[in-house]
């Protein structure tokens, strides 16, 4: 007995069967419960971005948190690259969390390093004009490692041309001059190397016999010292001394006025009469030399001289 078949039911089971398979992966793919959300942010780069390409990974300390989902030039300026971040919603980008460009390998395969972002840092938001939030980024090793080349590359240049200058005819003239100068030098020394051997054991004696007498000349500086703070004492009475002498002289000056204004005349009228009495004593001892006679018999007349008379004639 042969089965009947409803091909009917059999094409209505497959249809049914074949849109529940479709809808079920549009549902995941347009967002299940197993779908994962993401925000977006930018980063711009100074330096070339090759070998990344889109959805290279995003990676937050090595943990995958998202993918790459623009890359383009920043039309306000050519040399800078704006790269567009999915990430997941959730991961803890904050202000100072730093984006770098780095390979994986020796494959070369590039991806985005996310870095840093301390524990009590704010999250990063949107700031005008900007549409998503700005990531901060420094440059990557290749970047760092080609700017030194760069320098290291043109230092070389530079100093190969002080060394081409250096190494000229006319400086290579000179340095043969020197070194000739200098086998000269070396030549003389060698020939009076005995007078110069002296010449050394001298200058040790010198310096021994100078040692010596710093060595002696100590006590006698220490003494120098003691007759140097003797006399400073020294010095000390007599500033005090004199400040009493002062004191003596201010207490004296008073008297002093007093005596030349009240005895001073008297005494200068004293000096007077003595003078007066020397003069008198002086002409009796020159008349004493003359006539001693005179001073033990007075004074004898002078005889008239020829023609006078004397007062008893006249009378006569």
């Amino acid at each position: 007995m042969e089965t009947k078949v409803s091909y009917t039911i059999v094409g209505a089971f497959v249809i049914v069967l074949g849109a529940a398979l479709i809808g079920g992966a549009l549902w995941l793919a347009s967002g299940g419960t197993l779908q994962k959300k993401y925000d977006l942010y930018l980063a711009i780069l100074d330096e070339s971005v090759s070998g990344l390409n889109l959805n290279a990974p995003v990676k937050y300390s090595g943990v995958d948190v998202g993918k790459v989902r623009d890359i383009r030039l920043d039309p306000a300026n050519p040399e800078r690259v704006r790269l567009l971040f999915a990430i997941e919603r959730g991961t803890p980008v904050k202000v100072d969390t730093v984006a770098v460009l780095k390979t994986q390998g020796l494959t070369g395969i590039a991806y985005v390093e996310l870095s840093g972002g301390a524990r009590d840092a704010a999250l990063l938001q949107a700031v005008a004009p900007e549409q998503y939030p700005v990531i901060l980024t420094k440059p990557s090793l290749s970047a760092r490692l080609e700017n030194v080349l760069t320098n290291v590359l043109a230092k070389l240049d530079s100093t190969s041309g002080h060394i081409d200058t250096l190494l000229s005819e006319e400086n290579q003239a000179a340095f043969k001059s020197a070194l000739a100068d200098i086998a000269a030098v070396a030549r003389t020394v060698a020939a009076r190397k005995d007078s110069i051997d002296t010449g050394i054991t001298h200058a040790v004696r010198t310096f021994e016999n100078a040692s010596r007498l710093s060595a002696e000349a100590g006590p006698v500086i220490e003494r120098i010292g003691r007759g140097a703070d003797a006399i400073e004492q020294m010095g000390i009475g007599v500033a005090r001394t004199s400040a009493s002498a002062g004191k003596v002289v201010d207490s004296a000056g008073a008297d002093i006025k007093r005596f030349t204004t009240e005895t001073l005349p008297e005494l200068e009228r004293l000096l007077g009469e003595l003078a007066t009495l020397a003069t008198s004593l002086r002409r009796l001892t020159e008349q004493t030399e003359r006539d001693p006679r005179g001073f033990l018999f007075g004074r004898q007349p002078v005889p008239p001289g020829p023609g006078e008379r004397t007062s008893g004639d006249s009378r006569q």
